[in-house]
């Protein structure tokens, strides 16, 4: 099993990536691959729809977003972490999700995605309604935990201080751990579901 996780945060070592390295532990001691890229530094533009990627196989912008899109496809999970700013996720991760999602050139179908939003006191459940968002476009189970997927702290190492919300981060890998095995043990036993040509629609037609 591998996991691929994605730090939405600016900050390497802040309060996202805490929550995250809760998980890490969790999925290390059950023998899951991690590998953790951190996204919210980096200089990503959004995405501009001009349908490149269809004839490129890649994104027509050759960051970070292509370094991804590998990783992702290799994975059987997606751990995604963001900071709340103003209610929602950090808009460089958004641009990031964006263009992968929309770029990749692989079925996601059924591998476990997982959100986890970190903020100072509200925002939490409006970044992770809008993070899973991701997954369900993309046909891939969501992972759960006790509650929603969430951690409080603002200053670097406040997150410390939120047991509950870490305990929440170390549910959410034990039960996303077991959801990929059992996706692989139906895999191998039934195959994945069978998956219609698409059926494109607007309100015009």
């Amino acid at each position: 099993m591998k996991v691929l996780m994605i730090n939405g945060s600016p900050k390497v070592r802040g309060n996202t990536a805490r929550a995250l390295d809760e998980m890490r532990t969790v999925f290390e001691a059950e023998g899951v691959e991690v590998e953790c890229v951190q996204v919210g530094n980096q200089a990503v533009r959004g995405c501009v729809a001009c349908n490149g990627c269809a004839k490129k196989g890649a994104c027509v912008f050759d960051d970070v977003v292509n370094e991804l899109a590998p990783k992702f496809e290799a994975a059987d999970g997606l751990v995604v972490g963001s900071p709340v700013y103003y209610g929602s996720a950090n808009a460089t991760l958004v641009a990031v999700l964006d263009r992968l999602f929309y770029s990749m050139q692989f079925d996601a179908t059924m591998k476990v995605g997982a959100a986890v939003a970190v903020a100072r006191r509200g925002g939490l459940t409006a970044t992770f309604d809008e993070l899973n968002k991701y997954f369900t476009i993309s046909g891939m189970p969501v992972a759960s935990g006790q509650y929603w997927n969430g951690v409080h702290g603002r200053l670097p190492g406040e997150a410390e201080q939120d047991g509950e919300g870490l305990q929440q981060m170390r549910t959410l890998a034990r039960n996303m751990t077991f959801l990929m095995r059992s996706i692989e043990l139906g895999r191998e036993k039934y195959g994945l579901p069978e998956r219609e040509e698409g059926i494109w629609t607007h309100f015009m037609r």
